[in-house]
């Protein structure tokens, strides 16, 4: 079981560990700004989650919150007020943002240094060229940490994502690849799913459609990664079918498997945004 739960845990305890020790030193406390647009039941539960986690390591956090009917205009003005506070070491945007607000605009105009998402096109250009210095995307750099700390080979193993979003899809592949995986991205369309899948030494499963990963479509002993948030029945399932920890070697549950670990590298990346503004 790839414990996502006890992987985070460990990276909360150094964080917390680094955390006191600049604040003994006398250096200012990191702070995390989230920020909801409208009143999502389940936004509301992710964010309040991930200031849980950022108290828990002694990072300070701020909630700001606009109506549903807040206009580009507003939420981009907070923004522009919160990459101006050197109090804020890192401003998180809660998605999905309602319909009317233009997503590009509100991506762009948060201060890349405190995009702890990492989801700026500056830091997503400098981890697509495996440059120093690009935050990582919290759930992709959350899931290489998982497959790390479980055991399981990247260099050289056959990897597949199935998935193309910007948000997990595609930076998976790029970090996967940056570890010398040889990376092939899939998604609902692919012909012959299967027959990708199949070859995977390490099969993340990213595309949001209940069911998809059948029992017959993994490699036996495969590390599998099951990152969806699907709701079936009043609960949280993932791509995976029934059965499919019979083959899989390694497995993530879910939940407890890639969420924790998504938290863990929101705080870390916190952290490291506030040393890089303030070493």
């Amino acid at each position: 079981m790839l414990d996502g739960k006890a992987v985070a845990q460990q990276i909360f305890d150094d964080i917390a560990t680094k955390v006191g020790a600049r604040v003994a030193m006398g250096k200012p406390r990191p702070k995390l700004a989230t920020v909801i647009v409208g009143d999502d039941p389940a936004s509301a539960l992710y964010v309040r989650s991930k200031q849980k986690n950022a108290r828990q390591v002694g990072i300070d956090s701020v909630d700001h919150r606009l109506p549903t009917e807040a206009s580009t205009e507003q939420l981009l003005e907070l923004i522009g007020t919160l990459n101006r506070d050197e109090s804020v070491s890192g401003i998180l945007v809660q998605q999905p943002l309602p319909n009317h607000i233009d997503l590009v605009q509100v991506v762009i105009a948060v201060d890349p240094v405190k995009d702890v998402d990492g989801f700026h096109p500056y830091n997503a250009g400098l981890v697509a060229q495996g440059l120093p210095g690009g935050i990582e995307p919290c759930t992709p750099s959350g899931i290489v940490e998982l497959l790390d700390r479980g055991g399981v080979r990247i260099e050289g193993a056959n990897a597949v994502v199935v998935g193309r979003s910007n948000i997990v899809g595609k930076p998976t592949a790029l970090l996967l690849l940056r570890r010398n995986a040889t990376v092939t991205v899939c998604h609902t369309r692919t012909k012959d799913l299967a027959g990708h899948t199949r070859n995977a030494d390490i099969l993340v499963a990213a595309a949001g459609q209940p069911n998809l990963i059948t029992k017959d479509m993994v490699k036996p002993g495969a590390a599998v990664v099951d990152v969806s948030a699907n709701r079936a029945d009043g609960t949280q399932v993932g791509d995976l079918g029934p059965g499919v920890e019979e083959v899989a070697g390694w497995l993530t549950p879910n939940p407890g498997g890639v969420g924790p670990m998504t938290r863990a590298m929101l705080v870390r990346n916190t952290y490291e945004a506030e040393v890089r503004r303030r070493p």
